[in-house]
């Protein structure tokens, strides 16, 4: 899967132009010297159905983003063990998505009897997980909180 979907779609549309008028040039070429004057449809097919899977692969990978999906279970496990390694901070909610190529939004929610301030949540997070934006809700809990 592309990493940058905009790279990717500047890469299949300079590759899909190429093609086609290659195509078309075989096309004219087999027309005019051979008579095969059925080549420029077949390559007009030919040149669409490729188009057509580039696009849809294009779609599936960018549609996951624009749908809001939820990061891989090893980014997600990753926060939640780091929020949850220490003390009685339990995550009760957490969301992850994709807002980008390997770049995640997350919203985590803690509770514990002694809840730290958002930011300290925050410092706890490993880098290079690709976080650009975390919004760290806490609540109070009087009781020990069970694993």
């Amino acid at each position: 899967a592309p990493k940058d979907h905009n790279l990717w779609s500047a890469y299949v549309h300079v590759l899909a132009d190429a093609l086609t008028s290659v195509l078309a040039i075989v096309a004219l070429f087999a027309g005019k010297r051979f008579g095969m004057t059925w080549m420029d449809p077949a390559m007009g097919v030919l040149g669409a159905a490729l188009v057509i899977r580039w696009a849809w692969q294009l779609l599936r990978a960018s549609s996951r983003v624009l749908l809001d999906m939820q990061a891989p279970e090893p980014v997600r496990l990753a926060i939640r063990s780091a929020i949850e390694a220490a003390g009685d901070d339990r995550v009760i909610d957490l969301h992850v998505w994709s807002v980008g190529p390997g770049i995640f939004s997350a919203e985590i929610a803690v509770v514990s009897a002694e809840p730290r301030k958002a930011e300290a949540y925050r410092k706890l997070l490993p880098p290079g997980l690709g976080l650009v934006h975390v919004t760290v809700e806490t609540r109070h809990c009087e009781t020990h909180v069970a694993a």
